[in-house]
């Protein structure tokens, strides 16, 4: 079994970075869904510069990952990252976000960047 213990000025730095709710948001949409920062423009109504800040703060903390697939970046939950197990339970804890990728497609405005 892996060791959840995790430090607290560790968990606390991720507390502080999950404490944007805009972040949190990514954070359990890319658990469930690979997003471009297109796609989070659309769900958050708000600039590219500004989702990119966030995109940047939870890439830098290791929490997110990216692939490149053609001209576009995709984004994902990273499973590997050393406290991921202590991510996800907070995650699991969230409601489902499925809904605002749901919107974009019905409404027409979800981008397709493959």
């Amino acid at each position: 079994m892996l060791n959840a213990n995790i430090e607290m000025n560790t968990a606390s730095e991720i507390f502080k970075l999950l404490g944007h709710e805009t972040r949190l948001t990514m954070l359990k949409i890319l658990d469930d869904h690979d997003c471009c920062v297109c796609e989070f423009v659309e769900i958050f109504q708000a600039t590219q510069p500004s989702i990119s800040q966030h995109i940047r703060k939870l890439k830098d903390s290791g929490l997110i990952k990216e692939e490149r697939r053609g001209q576009w970046i995709f984004y994902s939950t990273n499973e590997e990252n050393v406290h991921y197990h202590f991510i996800i339970q907070l995650l699991n804890l969230l409601p489902n976000q499925n809904e605002k990728l749901k919107e974009l497609e019905d409404s027409g405005t979800r981008i397709k960047c493959e």
